[in-house]
């Protein structure tokens, strides 16, 4: 061989041997804070899949729900009266006050000309003309109609319970000092109930998380020929609500409770019109569920059915982006 080109084999034997060597030097080297950052948000990076019912599935390891500052509870078990959602205002004293005036007012004057027309009658006819004993007799017949016209309808606008209740002037009492807001429910246009409800939670439209007990107080019979509802009338003790603010009313009527958990208000989140939750499902796994809160209750939401699984009360909304994103979360530099 001649020396050139032993020369040239030589110097690529050993060029192959040193990359050998670099190569293997490389791979024996401790990875950088970069490179194992880098392996550490891959291995940790959420992942998508489809559950058997085709719901989607992200799945977040320990460190990513801790990065994210993910919290969950368990939903608390709870009974559910069946309702009815109805709608109503809060009533202004001084529609009560004025409705109980003419009431009373037109009582007094059937009183006092029906105790004039008796006097009038026990005296002899000496001491009183047939004229002004018919005239006597003529005003109370009056003034005994003008009262039954006006206890009619208030009967018909208040109920029985207020028309006839003996506690009537000290609710008056009460509702124009402000202890206490009297609170009037409409059934729906043509709609009664069999029987009273049991109780009602009502809810001002400002803040439908929040609701009160009222206590029923008087009930109207048959529908209202102006409203052509029923109507039901709850005292709300120490309740700072405006007078005429529009509530919606859930009447407890009689019935089977149903069984189901009550969702935290921290756990609902709102997206493409709909209201969902997130469900821990397996062990890192979570899964968004759609919900109906048409049953507000006590600091959630009433669900039917057996909700088992931790809800996401923190952190939910991130999530929904990291499944909206295909399963890339938000990083700490977001």
């Amino acid at each position: 061989m001649k020396p050139p080109v032993k020369i040239i084999l030589t110097g690529i034997a050993a060029f192959a041997a040193g990359a050998v060597l670099v190569f293997y030097f490389v791979k024996a080297q401790p990875k950088t804070a970069a490179d194992a950052a880098g392996q550490s948000v891959a291995d940790s990076a959420p992942q998508l899949k489809h559950d058997a019912t085709g719901e989607v599935v992200i799945t977040l390891n320990a460190e990513t729900q801790e990065r994210l500052g993910l919290k969950m509870t368990v939903p608390v078990a709870a009974q559910w009266q069946p309702e009815v959602k109805t709608y109503g205002r809060v009533i202004d004293p001084a529609t009560l006050t004025a409705a109980i005036t003419d009431l009373e007012s037109a009582r007094a004057a059937a009183e006092a000309s029906g105790k004039e027309y008796d006097r009038l009658k026990n005296l002899s006819e000496e001491n009183i003309s047939a004229k002004n004993l018919e005239s006597a007799r003529t005003t109370t017949t009056h003034d005994k109609l003008a009262f039954d016209s006006t206890l009619a309808k208030f009967t018909q606008d208040w109920g029985q319970s207020l028309a006839d209740g003996d506690d009537r002037e000290k609710i008056l009492s009460e509702v124009v000092s402000g202890q206490t807001a009297l609170v009037r429910i409409d059934l729906p246009a043509g709609e009664t109930l069999p029987s009273p409800p049991v109780s009602a939670r009502i809810v001002a439209l400002t803040d439908e998380t929040k609701s009160v007990q009222g206590a029923l107080c008087s009930t109207t019979t048959g529908v209202n020929p102006q409203t052509q509802s029923q109507s039901f009338f709850f005292l709300v003790k120490d309740w700072p609500c405006t007078s005429g603010a529009a509530v919606t009313g859930y009447l407890k009527i009689s019935g089977d409770p149903a069984s189901g958990t009550i969702v935290p208000v921290d756990a609902i989140l709102r997206y493409e019109g709909k209201n969902w939750i997130y469900a821990q499902t397996g062990d890192g796994e979570f899964t968004r569920r759609e919900i109906s809160l048409d049953r507000p209750a006590e600091n959630g939401w009433f669900i039917s059915g057996d909700l088992t699984n931790r809800v996401v009360v923190v952190g939910a909304q991130t999530i929904l982006s990291a499944e909206s994103n295909n399963g890339s979360a938000p990083t700490d530099n977001d």
